[in-house]
């Protein structure tokens, strides 16, 4: 890893030069620009697209170079401008938004009226003469000239300086070459001497090796002879490490007849492949034969009636590279003629080649980050083992070894090399000089590979996420849309959508384990990721001063370690907010894209957005904790380059200004926790994608932003701009929509007109009724032309009357809807509810006036969560499904479950029951059950409870206002129990000792 380690050196310059210099944006402004200075745009980038070409080469190869301080200043200016190129071409695009919606406007108004329509197509030409400005581009010829020209200069001179630098000239093949042999030597199947940590890891990954393919798979003809087992983790991590402790242990335990190790190189060539897998099956040399066939015959021949675990280490892929997929699958060909059991373990950075290689993704293992004391333990080994060192100096080196511990981010890779330098001294003073040192640039080299082969777009991406606070909690959705408002989205085909390509760049982290899935508390959570510490720093590097983050223990007059704001930051992250910080730093960052405030419920004051909406003419993203005006200042209008608005809390009513209407770039709106917001009208914002709130947003004539992907909630009323039509032709819309108010939908023929069924995007979706005083066959005939898209995952229908179900239940509506929500039906339920349930995973039934459910429940065999609420008239359960996980029940007064049967239902895994005052017997409960929660205002007898089993759950004859909480550990209702005091117990004698409120049954 030596020429990785060194490369890493200059990682903060050379990951980010590179990097903006392969960007196509000048490619892009020229051809954009020839047209208005007349200018042929393919003889101008023919003479600067080989200096840019030459510039990518140069800067991406002499990081490590003792000339790279010389460049520092050239880089910084070949950053600015390219910059002002995407800001050119930003200017470009908003005069000519302005003038489609100026003309379209003049159009509109002349048609309607009439003899004043020549008046109006006079004062356009007149308009457009205008010889200050060029008609398309906003500005004048000679302004946009003199920007090209200086963007030119920039470019030729830094071509000139470094012709003069006599450097040597640095080609793509022989750039790639360095990236893939300077990954570190071969591995080997045979583990380190010591491996700390990863005994757990290892016993996962066994348990999956030694599953029968039937216990994965639902039809076991179809069972392949050998399956693939994953480990992916970013570079350095321990993958190969852990791959070598489960060889290791499977070559103990015979479990296969072969053990085979083949290291796969970065280029890796198939017959190659073959060959290696041959000598490790035989322990022979593999024949030379040009005939891929005849090689491939005689590896069959030796793997033929043997159950083998074959181990292929290290895979790279590139998903978009379609000749290494095919050369990954035909590398699988020959290993089906194993036996039945047969496994391959791979390891990879990416979890995209291990689905590429058939893996499962239940069998794909993300390699976790050690405990801090394992890591701790692990630096110590390889500083100090076989060290004869005397316990005082041991306590003191640990001591030192911690400090040192925090800074390496916990990579095993880098305990190693760490460790090994502090092996060859064991005196303190050496100890504490390496923990002063900079040990990211020493310890990167893996990640920096890692990092090099990442697109350029999803660098700049992940590079963006050091804007945030370490260990914050990530949003996908979140990321997705504040990359494509930074515009760091590059569309290849005609038709692309912005967020599916950045979409691509978030899986693309993900899958090399730069962004990682934080563990849910609660299943029904969102996804939230992380960025690892280690790789924040790596962010960090790679942003340099593009990015900066102002935390709590930052000073105004900058004496801190972070120092001043660097002045040509582009990306500002501040912690918390501060009205002078504002006005009188923040406001002087002429260049600044990008500014959030992250100060919970602090209230912006009118005067610092004054400042910020004059000053910060640059912004694209702004996100502000709250304001404390209740109408948005008029002076927004300025920002022309605006794309993404954030308010994270607010009170009572916003009225925005009629100045928005100059946000033509406008694409994300969220207004936090509003009670309202009021839209005098949506005319330019031409380019909004997405709406975002918790409360109330009403938008006039909605239906003019064609472009709208996100708009949680629908409110029609009965007055022109808010009919249920204006969804008609808003088809882009995804993920969820809340339709209320459809009491004002008076016919079948209104509900077609919002045309839902061509919305595919959309995944959830609610209808609501209210309290409105439609007829139920009126509501009947508007659900009836409501019909949600065939993908709909999620349907909620609330306050609604009819009598009848749609006939789209049954045929032409969503076939794989998993979660149902009925709120205030009082339809009964028919058949045709069972027909549209039967992929059902989640059914919530509130206030609707069944009297019972219906018996087809235990059909719904994918069902697992069933809650049901204030559902007052039914009185006796069915037999339930065997699929049921988690049952809830809240006061179902009438309810007796006197003749329920549970005892079959053996997933059930949680029960909760609260106010249903008729129950006075629990029924038998399965083994499963893990929690079990009760809280009635009766006597209710527990004794029948006969799968408690213990002795001490006959003690218990009455629980009035109780809570009783189960939480099982081991083996069935084996462990305590404990039983939480909510009210007053009869007969505390019976329940224990008492304990801070808690019973314990002995």
């Amino acid at each position: 890893m030596a020429e990785a380690v060194t490369a890493a050196v200059a990682i903060g310059w050379g990951m980010k030069a590179a990097g903006w210099v392969a960007s196509p944006i000048i490619s892009d402004l020229f051809k954009k620009a020839s047209s208005y200075l007349g200018f042929n745009a393919s003889e101008k980038l023919s003479e600067l697209e080989p200096k840019i070409l030459l510039l990518e080469r140069v800067m991406g190869a002499v990081e490590g170079s003792p000339h790279r301080p010389r460049l520092e200043g050239l880089y910084s200016k070949l950053k600015s401008a390219f910059y002002e190129a995407e800001e050119i071409l930003d200017d470009v695009e908003y005069y000519r938004l302005e003038k489609k919606i100026q003309d379209d406007k003049l159009k509109s108004e002349s048609e309607v009226a009439g003899p004043s329509r020549r008046l109006k197509q006079i004062w356009s030409s007149v308009a457009k003469s205008s010889p200050l400005k060029h008609q398309d581009s906003g500005m004048s010829k000679i302004e946009l000239k003199k920007r090209l020209d200086k963007i030119e200069v920039v470019i030729n001179d830094a071509c000139k300086v470094l012709e003069l630098m006599n450097l040597p000239s640095i080609s793509v093949a022989n750039q790639s070459h360095v990236a893939a042999n300077s990954r570190g030597s071969v591995t080997t199947s045979r583990p380190l001497s010591t491996v700390i940590g990863r005994d757990e890891d290892c016993d996962k990954v066994v348990a999956m090796l030694h599953e029968k393919e039937e216990d994965n798979l639902p039809d076991t003809n179809s069972a392949p002879c050998c399956s693939v087992v994953g480990i992916h983790g970013i570079g350095g991590s321990g993958k190969s490490t852990l791959a070598q402790l489960v060889c290791a242990r499977e070559k103990k335990d015979g479990h296969f007849d072969l053990v085979m190790w083949v290291h796969v190189s970065q280029d890796f060539s198939v017959d190659t492949i073959f060959m290696e897998i041959f000598e490790a099956a035989t322990g022979t040399s593999c024949p030379q034969l040009k005939n891929r066939d005849t090689l491939q015959d005689m590896l069959e021949e030796k793997l033929r009636g043997k159950r083998f675990l074959l181990v292929l280490d290290d895979i790279w892929y590139n998903i978009k590279d379609v000749t290494q997929s095919e050369n990954l699958q035909q590398i699988l060909s020959p290993l089906k003629a194993g036996e039945a059991g047969s496994k391959i373990l791979v390891t990879s950075r990416t979890e995209d080649a291990l689905l590429a290689l058939g893996a499962a993704k239940q069998r794909c293992i993300p390699l976790p980050v050690l405990d801090e004391d394992v890591f701790w333990n692990l630096l110590m080994h390889y500083a100090l083992h076989g060290v004869p060192v005397g316990d005082h100096a041991r306590r003191i080196l640990g001591d030192i070894g911690k400090e040192i511990a925090k800074k390496l981010k916990g990579s095993p890779l880098a305990a190693r090399i760490i460790g090994g330098q502090l092996h060859i001294r064991q005196n303190v003073e050496f100890w504490r000089s390496v923990r002063d040192r900079d040990l990211l640039n020493e310890t990167m080299g893996a990640l920096w590979w890692s990092y090099h082969h990442l697109h350029e777009q999803v660098k700049r991406c992940f590079a963006y996420c050091s804007l945030f606070p370490r260990r914050r909690r990530l949003k996908r959705d979140e990321l997705v849309r504040l990359w494509a408002a930074e515009g760091f989205a590059r569309c290849t085909s005609e038709g692309e959508e912005m967020e599916d390509v950045c979409q691509e760049y978030f899986d693309e982290l993900v899958s090399a384990s730069f962004l990682q899935l934080k563990a849910k508390e609660d299943p029904r959570e969102k996804d939230c990721y992380l960025v690892h510490d280690l790789l924040q720093d790596l962010a960090e590097k790679a942003a340099g001063s593009d990015c900066f983050r102002i935390e709590k223990s930052w000073k105004l007059d900058g004496k801190c370690p972070a120092g001043e704001v660097p002045p040509d930051v582009r990306h500002v992250f501040v912690e918390y907010y501060n009205e002078e910080l504002i006005t009188k730093k923040i406001c002087k960052l002429k260049n600044l894209r990008t500014l959030f405030i992250d100060s919970g419920w602090n209230a912006v004051e009118e005067e610092v957005l004054k400042c910020m909406f004059g000053r910060l003419r640059k912004l694209r993203v702004l996100s502000i904790p709250s304001c404390s005006v209740a109408r948005v200042l008029a002076c927004i209008g300025q920002l022309t380059h605006l794309r993404y608005l954030a308010f994270g809390s607010g009170t009572g009513e916003l009225v925005v200004p009629a100045s928005w209407s100059k946000l033509y770039h406008m694409q994300v709106l969220d207004f936090g926790y509003f009670q309202q917001v009021v839209f005098p009208s949506c005319e330019g914002l031409i380019n909004l994608r997405h709406v975002v709130f918790k409360l109330d947003v009403d938008i006039p004539s909605i239906g003019r932003l064609t472009s709208l992907r996100t708009m949680t909630a629908f409110n029609v009323r009965k007055e022109p701009g808010y009919e249920l039509k204006q969804l008609g032709n808003l088809n882009k819309l995804c993920g969820e929509l809340r339709i209320r108010g459809l009491g004002k939908v008076e016919s079948k023929a209104e509900a077609l007109e919002a045309n839902l069924a061509d919305k595919e995007g959309l995944t959830t979706l609610g209808l609501a009724w209210r309290s409105d005083g439609a007829s139920p066959e009126v509501q009947a005939e508007v659900l009836e032309g409501l019909c949600p898209p065939k993908d709909l995952t999620s349907l909620s229908i609330a306050y609604y009357k009819g009598q009848r179900y749609p006939s789209w239940m049954h045929s032409g509506g969503p076939k794989h809807v998993k979660h149902l929500l009925l709120d205030g039906c009082s339809l009964k339920p028919g058949p045709e509810l069972g027909r549209f349930c039967t992929h059902l995973h989640e059914l919530i039934i509130w206030s609707c006036g069944w009297d019972a459910l219906p018996d087809y429940m235990e059909h719904l065999t994918s069902l697992q969560r069933l809650d049901m609420s204030f559902c007052v008239n039914i009185r006796s359960l069915p037999a339930l499904p065997q699929s049921l996980e988690h049952f809830s029940l809240k006061c179902c007064r009438a309810l007796s479950m006197s003749s329920c049967s549970m005892d079959h239902l053996t997933s059930l895994q949680s029960l909760k029951i609260s106010s249903c005052n008729s129950i006075q017997s629990l029924p038998t409960l399965p083994r499963s059950i893990k929690e079990f929660k009760m809280s009635t205002e009766n006597e209710v007898l527990v004794s029948s409870c006969k799968t408690a089993g213990d002795p001490d759950w006959q003690k218990i004859k009455h629980i009035p206002y109780a809570l009783i909480v189960c939480l099982l550990a081991g083996e069935y209702f084996k462990g305590p129990h404990y039983v939480m005091k909510m009210g007053v117990v009869q007969d505390p004698e019976q329940m224990g000792s008492e304990a801070d409120g808690i019973f314990f049954l002995r």
